[in-house]
């Protein structure tokens, strides 16, 4: 009778506690999982050193390759979710024998035992060499012996630890290091905020308490504080056996207290933000960097009443959570200090950056104690030193951009000033204030040590503002005062005169605008000129949005229709933004007329399409005669804007908009996926044109292994085509110079497979003759009706995921929608299955609606397939419906 098939079982390595003994845990749900200790079956590892204890009066050193065997496993399985197969016997407590896979397929992963057997670091277990079981552990052993690998090696004592159990002059030891990071591994865990680490630079084994924070004890014999052993097990999770960085801060009764860094962040924060523990304001003074993180993280919590802060009453002014953090995008930046935003609902809000000021006005008192007159058209933004510099500041880094807002506090409305929201400002991960500080452009408001309200990040300010006034830059600085004489043509047709002719002559000129009248009607600062002109675009009629009425007394003229919509429109897309004019003439009034760039859009044509503008006659005679035209014509026939009651005669045009809907058309071509990028877009290589590369390819490599070229003899300029070295396998291939850094570096982009490097030049060549003229065999494409998520982590997991179902396979890509790049479905041959409609099921990324009507069926597919993701709560759909959020521990989404 043949033996019975072994019961795999699943579980994750929670801890490896040799080269052939591990921990497993369960998923957790809950609570802490069970966990049970499995040893490998057959073989025998050497054994760690062990410290001398009161339950241990031996001190042993390491066996040769004993840290070795257990770091194997370490590396592989720790954190890992594997198969493994267990089995009690009769003379066992706790400990399980059996084997163990490094993954979820015994049939195809890497069986552990012959991994450790292969690289000689255990041997077959004594005894067990006649098994017939064990016939193929011995054949594998008996390889590594004839190798000399491992502990069959002829090095042996070179393999084993000089361990430092002790440490003679704790404070001596931790001044040693000057807070400078120290490489760790997480040894034990005794509760969330006190471990066992193992420094390895010299294997030094240390007590260590995390700075800043303390969490509930766990007690050995007696009931844990609540949370404790939930404080344990997260830390556990997230650290134990991981390698590290340890910042060594201060001591404690022979422990030590520092900091765990770990690449995703501070752990301690993790603990705090998650409500596992609390501030301590004693360690908190000797940490290096990160209080305030912690602060804000315990605040976090307290607001949110997790766990240890379950019963916590709040007694600061509360803001409601929907209104305490959002996303917005930025319109408008008002001085140095206060931003005009878009909220997720459309309307605008005005905010203000939380306890900074921004550079003030140096005006000096008169005898009688009054502040001297403005001079006359003096302008804060231009004449009050290192005002526009901040404000520019701001502008370069958020305009137009998504932010995170977090309001700190509300500052009541006092003395004829309005209420004021004061917030923090996240944009592109950095802390908008703290930069604007750091660089001299703003200064911390103090405030009564008895006042709450100040930003989250106070200290960090406090710190900024201090490396500012050291540098003694910006409003710090004692010289080099920034001056701005600018010139105003507004009103001034004179003055515009002056100014004119070589802004024609310039044809195309870098402006900023500065003010937005109407949809068609702006005043623009033209740096190079240092000049401000009131603009308006040719070649349309835009209606005009309401405006003061003639004569003042607070009257306004009532707006025409689509007036305010065209005014809107423009001061969303150019309201401080950087754009290009082309100055074709002046009118009477000294305003200049012409043509308006953002981006590569002429705004005239953009307006026109919207249906917000009508064509002037003197468009009739300008290079943009037909595209306004066109634009005129489409927005006629969708009826959109001022059109929008219009009546049309006309029956071509009413029987080409009754026209039936193309159907989608499926052509598929055979593809290999080459590169994948972070943002979710892919490169992919017709396979057709297989055979084409590969000679073109050869050409390259026989000539370079003929001729080979002298190192640095090629000069790279951005944008040529030239032969790259990858670094991967040395090979040469065919790329194109992207950029060039300033330590001399090139970034090139290879045209034929679609991934990126960095080399030095010496690495770089000019291509043999013929091969720089064939076009890029990669063209890069994105998922049609699909959206990667805005969270980096889960857009990471996404992308990974694709990758896994895409890279180097040979699929099948029908185009959908053309452009730069063009919108393609993916389909695995294997499977027939959607690659991009799997994503969306899975819950990895989000469904994507589209305009074109051929591809509502299939939009409609792709739209079942995220219901079944949102009602399975799959991945991104977990926690219900999506918002841009945080991820909620340690930089990951639960």
């Amino acid at each position: 009778m043949s033996a019975p098939a072994p019961a795999y079982k699943t579980g994750i390595v929670k801890q490896v506690l040799s080269g052939d003994t591990v921990v497993i845990r369960k998923q957790p749900q809950g609570g802490p999982p069970p966990e049970k200790v499995i040893a490998l079956s057959g073989i025998t590892a050497p054994k760690l050193a062990r410290q001398r204890t009161a339950n241990n009066d031996t001190e042993t050193k390491d066996e040769p390759f004993a840290w070795e065997a257990r770091e194997f496993l370490r590396k592989k399985l720790v954190g890992k979710e594997v198969v493994f197969t267990a089995e009690k016997p009769p003379n066992s407590a706790t400990r399980e024998y059996g084997s163990l896979w490094a993954g979820k397929d015994p049939l195809k992963d890497e069986n552990m035992t012959e991994a450790l057997l292969a690289e000689g670091l255990v041997k077959v277990r004594e005894g067990g060499r006649n098994i017939p079981q064990l016939k193929r552990l011995v054949e594998i052993e008996e390889v590594a012996k004839s190798q000399g690998k491992g502990i069959w090696g002829s090095d042996l004592q070179n393999h084993v630890r000089d361990i430092k159990w002790t440490v003679d002059n704790p404070k001596a030891f931790v001044n040693k290091f000057n807070g400078q990071p120290v490489k760790a591994t997480i040894e034990y865990v005794r509760d969330g905020s006190t471990v066992r680490i193992c420094l390895l630079n010299d294997f030094t084994p240390i007590t260590l308490m995390l700075s800043g924070i303390r969490c509930p004890a766990v007690k050995q014999d007696g009931e844990s504080e609540p949370y404790a052993e939930e404080a344990r097990f997260f830390l556990e999770s997230k650290l134990l056996q991981k390698e590290v960085e340890v910042v060594l801060e201060s001591v404690n009764n022979n422990n030590f207290v520092g900091t765990i860094l770990h690449p995703q962040g501070n752990i301690a924060e993790a603990l705090v933000r998650q409500g596992f523990a609390r501030c301590v304001d004693w360690s908190l003074a000797v940490m290096k960097s990160g209080a305030s993180a912690l602060r804000a993280a315990e605040r976090t919590a307290k607001e949110s009443k997790l766990r240890i802060w379950t019963n916590y009453v709040s007694n600061a002014p509360v803001i409601a959570a929907k209104d305490k953090e959002f996303s917005a995008t930025v319109l408008e930046v008002v001085n140095g200090d206060a931003l005009v935003v878009k909220m997720p609902n459309n309307v605008q809000k005005k905010i203000f950056l939380a306890s900074i000021r921004p550079p003030r006005e140096k005006n000096s008192p008169d005898e009688e104690g009054k502040q001297s007159p403005r001079p006359k058209g003096f302008k804060p933004l231009y004449d009050i030193p290192w005002m526009y510099e901040a404000r520019e500041f701001i502008r370069k880094k958020v305009i137009g951009k998504k932010i995170l807002v977090i309001v700190d506090y509300i500052q009541p409305a006092k003395d004829n000033f309005p209420e004021k929201t004061c917030c923090t400002v996240i944009a592109g991960g950095i802390n908008i204030a703290e930069a604007l500080v750091a660089k001299g452009y703003a200064t911390v408001v103090r405030y009564r040590n008895d006042n709450d309200q100040r930003s989250a990040h106070y200290d960090k300010l406090l710190e900024a503002e201090l490396k500012a006034q050291k540098a003694s830059i910006g409003v710090h600085a004692k010289k080099d005062i920034p001056t701005h004489r600018i010139q105003d043509t507004s009103g001034d047709s004179a003055k515009a005169r002056k100014f004119f002719p070589f802004l024609k002559r310039a044809q195309k000129t870098e402006a900023v605008v500065e003010f937005i009248a109407s949809g068609s009607r702006m005043r623009l600062y033209i740096p190079k000129e240092s000049v401000l002109v009131t603009f308006l675009l040719a070649g349309i009629n835009c209606p005009r949005g309401s405006r003061p009425a003639i004569g003042g007394g607070g009257a306004m003229q009532q707006a025409e229709p689509f007036g305010e919509e065209a005014l809107q429109f423009t001061k969303e897309k150019c309201l401080q933004r950087d754009v290009i004019v082309s100055i074709e003439e002046m009118d009477k009034a000294g305003n200049f007329i012409g043509w308006l760039w953002i981006e590569n859009e002429n705004l005239s044509i953009s307006l026109i399409d919207l249906g917000l503008a009508s064509m002037h006659h003197t468009a009739e005679t300008s290079e943009f005669a037909r595209a306004i035209k066109n634009a005129e014509e489409n927005a006629i026939k969708k009826r959109i804007g001022i059109w929008k009651d219009y009546v049309e005669v006309d029956k071509e045009i009413e029987k080409e908009r009754n026209a039936s809907v193309q159907d989608r058309i499926v052509k598929y071509a055979k593809v290999i996926i080459t590169e994948i990028t972070s943002d979710g877009t892919f490169f992919a290589q017709n396979i057709e044109l297989g055979n084409k590369l590969e000679a073109l390819m050869d050409k390259i490599h026989q000539e370079f292994i003929t001729n080979a070229p002298l190192p640095g003899s090629y000069v790279p300029r951005k944008g040529q085509i030239c032969a790259a070295r990858f670094t991967a396998d040395e090979q040469w291939y065919r790329a194109r110079v992207e950029k060039i850094t300033d330590d001399k570096m090139v970034q090139v982009f290879y045209i034929d497979y679609g991934n990126r490097e960095v080399l030095s030049p010496t690495r770089l060549a000019i291509l043999p003759s013929g091969t720089e003229t064939e076009p890029p065999y990669a063209t890069e494409y994105a998922l049609v009706c699909v959206k990667f998520a805005v969270d980096p982590d889960d857009r990471q997991e996404a992308v990974r995921a694709f990758s896994m179902d895409t890279l180097n396979k040979k699929l099948l890509l029908n185009v959908e929608v053309r452009g730069v790049p063009s919108c393609v479905t993916l389909v695995d041959p294997t499977t027939n299955t959607d690659i991009g409609k799997n994503l969306v099921k899975e819950g990895l990324v989000l469904m994507e609606s589209t305009r074109e009507h051929r591809l509502i069926p299939l939009a409609a597919e792709y739209r079942a397939a995220q219901e079944h993701a949102k009602s399975s709560r799959l991945n991104l759909w977990q926690h219900g419906d999506i918002t841009d959020d945080d991820a909620v521990e340690f930089g990951a989404r639960r």
